[in-house]
């Protein structure tokens, strides 16, 4: 990676904010001697730290800023990974959003009736660079919401990728990787949005779709490099 890419996924943004305040606080807070470590740091904090709650998504854009999961205390996926990328960036380590669909075999009731589909759209994780290689970080369920449904919790050790697992510890079917949308330098919010209102058009009314929504042109690129 050259010192222009380097720059740019390193750099603040309207929704990796660690410009703002408590963002950057925090990020100090979780710097270690390496950003290995410092990684890591980053990671549990944001997986255990901000319980899961996939109902924000009603909340509209604001929802997808790192400083809003800060400030509510919790987040869905989208928020939890832009909070991690933020931290990350503040500290010096390049990283992205990646995207995918997901279905998750464990959904609650509740969630599955008000989403009216089993599938989870624009499921977002942490692409990072760490020691010289692109790994994926996934802070989205925390500790003890994995055990209360008895899912082993995704661990991160800086080294390899954190991804949903396929099958729970008893065999039963977890998370299935249905379409993966690649790695974005900042949250394509349009995207996001179109793809909502597309699989949960019940719960996206009110909301735009383009207007007032992007936060400028947004490049994909594998999260493979």
């Amino acid at each position: 990676m050259d010192a222009d890419e380097v720059r740019l996924l390193t750099q603040p943004t309207e929704y990796f904010d660690y410009d703002t305040e408590s963002v950057s606080e925090l990020a100090k807070q979780l710097r270690a001697l390496s950003p290995q470590q410092t990684a890591v740091n980053i990671y549990y904090h944001v997986r255990d730290s901000y319980p899961y709650n996939p109902y924000g998504v009603v909340l509209g854009p604001q929802s997808l800023r790192a400083s809003h999961c800060l400030e509510k205390g919790e987040g869905y996926c989208l928020p939890k990974a832009a909070l991690m990328i933020a931290l990350c960036r503040a500290n010096g380590i390049p990283a992205r959003l990646g995207l995918a669909d997901v279905k998750n075999h464990l959904s609650s009731e509740k969630l599955i009736r008000l989403l009216r589909t089993e599938v989870f759209t624009m499921h977002g994780y942490a692409s990072i660079f760490v020691e010289g290689r692109w790994l994926k970080a996934t802070p989205t369920f925390n500790q003890s919401l994995c055990d209360k449904y008895k899912i082993k919790p995704l661990e991160f050790d800086g080294t390899k990728d954190a991804i949903f697992q396929e099958f729970t510890e008893d065999g039963s079917k977890h998370m299935q990787y249905l379409t993966d949308f690649g790695c974005y330098n900042d949250v394509p919010v349009d995207f996001i949005f179109q793809n909502f209102h597309k699989h949960y058009p019940h719960l996206m009314q009110g909301f735009g779709v383009t207007t007032g929504l992007d936060s400028g042109p947004m490049e994909q690129e594998s999260c493979a490099r």
